[in-house]
């Protein structure tokens, strides 16, 4: 459990903003962990941190029912950094008093540091500068031994820290882990490397030549199975697992023939220039007669799950003689079921092996379960694979499937393949692919009246969706320029047969999804 690297644990009370606060951390190459709040002293003890973040939170320390959590560490000698609901903890456990604010604050407020030292180190020039509130209740009166280091108009105690009594504990009422507080990465850097004295060890090539050596001592001589989404985070537990055990390792790619346009061979370009044993399957055939004439997503989902397992049983049963299964599950796979109210029953799987370890009776190999998407990108660099792929924009599982909206068929996925390949290729020549988090097109099951030629047309509609994001938990509709969405109307109208009206989807998530099925 300890990592090799300085960590900070961050405890988790249930804020919306948990993740970042540890990505924000691991930015500054210090390693960072994320416990629930009620994990136990010694749970916390085992990462043998170097410093303790207390996230915010919805609960009131006032209130019934807030989560109860190892109020000890107060007492452990370590740094504590606690951000909105934590500060408010620290108060309430340190013997001051919080309460309702006559006024509360939610969004931009305007700080002034009273002192700049350890906390504020190097930004006592700055004057006021914006930070980021979410918050009801307040300080009312400070805990003995402690005071206030910064204000705002409404919030007469923003930050504060502990003056005496060897005690290094700190507390920001606002959020610097947000990209709206101005010198939020240098407050969190502030705490990191100065307060907690953590050495900025964590990289990505670090963890390569640590995980590779996990790798081996954990897999042995046993061969080792693979599934290959073409997604980031498969290709990437493939290639460091490769780099690990080498011809131990299988790959599989099933093509379920719901894949977008020249995917299954750009793929496959891909995996042999890398040299993975790979086993291109072509099961689109069985995909596509299971789907049968079936409209209702979730049933099309189930579909092609069944579908996946079965085939990749089949292929496992081929191969024989294996012991191992590489899985891409990312961090916030591992901590999407970690809350303040504990871990939930059923921990979420990844979409394209969901059920087979249970199945096949493999043991899990998770290379990637310690890094968050944007780690996973850059450890994909140091292992030298592709741009087009390491960017490559998130893809479903039942791929292509909910993006006809109704039954699939060749005609209908011919249709949206085209359009969906104009729109990903126009993105790529206007500089604008990276720039959106996903971009794809959709097919509506309705048909429209056009004129084309002087003559009457009815026929398809597409849908183009481009959202903004960080990891996909919220995202903005992409405010791509108006020029743009026109040329690619134009094109798609023009070059795919059988459209003669394309919209842009401006909803966001919430209360939309990102996908539209």
């Amino acid at each position: 459990m300890p990592s090799r690297h300085d960590t900070i644990v961050v405890l988790d009370f249930g804020s919306q903003y948990t993740q970042l606060i540890a990505r924000r951390i691991r930015e500054s190459r210090v390693h960072s962990v994320i416990l629930a709040a009620s994990a136990s002293l010694d749970t916390i003890r085992a990462y043998r941190p170097s410093g303790v973040v207390l996230s915010g939170g919805p609960a009131s320390v006032t209130g019934a029912g807030r989560p109860q959590w190892a109020k000890a560490v107060l007492r452990e000698g370590l740094p504590v950094l606690g951000i909105c609901y934590g500060m408010q903890v620290i108060a309430h456990e340190m013997g001051g008093r919080v309460g309702g604010a006559k006024r509360r604050e939610f969004g931009r407020a305007d700080l002034r540091v009273r002192d700049g030292s350890d906390l504020f180190r190097g930004l006592a020039g700055a004057g006021a500068f914006a930070v980021w509130m979410s918050h009801g209740d307040r300080i009312e009166k400070l805990p003995p031994g402690f005071r206030a280091i910064a204000r705002t108009k409404n919030a007469p105690v923003a930050a504060m820290k502990s003056v005496h009594g060897g005690r290094r504990l700190y507390g920001l009422q606002f959020h610097p882990e947000v990209a709206h507080t101005a010198h939020g990465a240098q407050i969190l850097k502030n705490f990191v490397y100065h307060i907690c004295e953590a050495r900025p060890t964590w990289t990505m090539g670090s963890f390569l030549h640590d995980s590779i050596g996990r790798i081996r001592q954990r897999v042995g001589r046993e061969n080792v199975l693979c599934a290959l989404s073409g997604g980031v985070d498969s290709l990437v537990a493939a290639a460091m697992t490769h780099r690990a055990v080498g011809a131990q390792l299988t790959c599989v790619f099933i093509d379920n023939g719901v894949m977008r346009k020249h995917e299954t061979k750009q793929l496959a370009k891909t995996f042999r220039s890398h040299r993975f044993n790979c086993r291109m399957v072509d099961a689109s055939v069985q995909f596509r007669h299971a789907l049968g004439r079936t409209t209702d997503p979730e049933k099309k989902r189930r579909i092609i799950g069944r579908q996946f397992v079965k085939v990749f049983n089949g292929e496992a049963r081929n191969i024989g003689n294996v012991r191992y299964l590489v899985q891409g599950t990312l961090y916030p796979d591992v901590i999407e079921s970690i809350s303040h109210q504990g871990p939930s029953a059923t921990i979420k799987t990844h979409h394209n092996v969901g059920g087979l370890p249970a199945r096949m009776r493999l043991k899990l190999v998770e290379p990637l379960r310690e890094l968050f998407k944007d780690e996973v990108r850059e450890l994909g660099k140091a292992l030298g694979l592709p741009d087009d792929m390491i960017y490559r924009h998130p893809f479903p599982g039942p791929g292509l499937a909910i993006r006809i909206l109704g039954e699939v068929t060749t005609e209908r996925l011919r249709v949206l393949r085209d359009a969906d390949a104009i729109f990903l290729d126009e993105l790529e020549s206007h500089g604008l692919y990276r720039k959106v988090w996903q971009a794809f097109a959709v097919l509506l099951p309705v048909r429209t009246v056009g004129v084309m030629g002087d003559q009457r047309t009815y026929e398809h509609v597409i849908g183009l969706r481009a959202v903004s994001s960080v990891d996909g938990m919220t995202a903005d509709w992409a405010h791509l320029p108006h020029p743009f969405l026109g040329h690619v109307a134009n094109r798609i109208i023009n070059e795919v047969h059988g459209v003669n009206r394309v919209v842009y989807d401006i909803s966001s998530k919430p209360p939309s999804t990102i996908e539209w099925e």
